[in-house]
């Protein structure tokens, strides 16, 4: 169980800076699309509920397989919001 524990606490903490570099570029850096931060944002917010509710409910039988699963997709996202962030001014 603590290892599902600092899972969460690792998905939340990734997804808190996301969610704070999105916030970061709306409010400071010129020239940036607000209405695409904001989708960002929701985004992040929508991944870290998905995320954490797929760390919660685990698949019976093949829990490596599962989490390693959740891991590369997990890292996936993250890139592509990374990248979205890139694209924001």
């Amino acid at each position: 169980m603590a290892k599902r524990k600092e899972l969460k606490k690792k998905v939340n903490y990734i997804s808190s800076e996301l969610f704070m570099e999105c916030l970061v570029n709306k409010l400071y850096v010129l020239g940036t699309d607000k209405d695409k931060a904001d989708q960002l944002m929701s985004e992040v917010l929508n991944m870290q509920n998905d995320f954490l509710s797929r760390i919660s409910h685990t698949e019976p039988g093949n829990a490596k397989g599962y989490y390693k699963k959740l891991q590369a997709d997990f890292d996936a996202k993250v890139q592509e919001i990374i990248d979205a962030l890139g694209k924001l001014v």
